[in-house]
């Protein structure tokens, strides 16, 4: 029911993701209530703001459709906690990136990585702008993030906003035991995967893997080739 979720305000795009059942837990909707969508889409995006749908932001890039950001925050939550750290690669417009935060509170930290160090720099103006309650715990950075962010490594929660072809082994290696990594796998035929650590070690056998659904996202790919359309 994601296309029927939809709303004319941020609170009643909450409210209808809440209703169709994509929203199922006071933290996810209060996160998402606290961090206005409109505030994180280019101007001349902003009367589709609150549609449940993609919207371009510019430079190849877009913010996904707040049914699947709700999906990956509700299959993230648990990691989400007051205290946790988290990574979010391909963070765009910081809107997820802020969710998070709203999440992990100020004992925590959220790191957003954006290749794209336009959107890198409009990112961190919109989270001053609109939620500057929040900037103490985010870090932007222009950066390749499927080399993760070793610096503030291990994470709780990685969060993924592009389609890679495989796992890269960076981003299994920085998570905790217990962390998870939400990620769409594929090329043409593209997955969303939950990737739990159940203990140290490089092996498959290290991760608990689960294929959640279908979906469809940009790839995750480098900055030369985004800037210049080819994937």
């Amino acid at each position: 029911m994601a296309w029927q979720s939809g709303g004319r305000t941020n609170e009643e795009l909450v409210r209808n993701l809440m209703r169709n059942g994509l929203i199922e837990t006071k933290e996810v909707a209060s996160a998402m209530q606290s961090v206005d969508r409109g505030a994180y889409v280019p101007l001349n995006m902003r009367a589709y703001a609150y549609d449940d749908a993609p919207q371009p932001i510019g430079y190849g890039a877009t913010i996904s459709a707040p049914h699947m950001h709700a999906m990956c925050l509700e299959l993230l939550r648990e990691n989400l906690r007051p205290g946790s750290k988290a990574l979010d690669i391909g963070s765009g417009s910081g809107y997820l990136s802020a969710c998070m935060a709203a999440m992990v509170g100020p004992t925590g930290h959220v790191v957003g990585i954006e290749h794209m160090c336009e959107l890198a720099d409009w990112s961190v103006e919109n989270i001053k702008k609109a939620n500057p309650e929040l900037e103490k715990y985010i870090t932007i950075l222009c950066a390749d993030g499927r080399k993760g962010y070793p610096d503030m490594a291990p994470y709780d929660a990685i969060h993924v906003g592009a389609a890679s072809p495989s796992v890269p082994e960076t981003l299994l290696e920085q998570l905790k035991v217990g962390g998870r990594l939400v990620i769409p796998v594929g090329d043409e035929d593209q997955s969303l995967w939950v990737i739990q650590r159940v203990r140290e070690g490089k092996d498959r056998d290290a991760f608990k893997w689960k294929q959640v659904c279908g979906v469809r996202y940009v790839p995750l790919t480098d900055a030369e080739k985004q800037r210049k359309g080819g994937w």
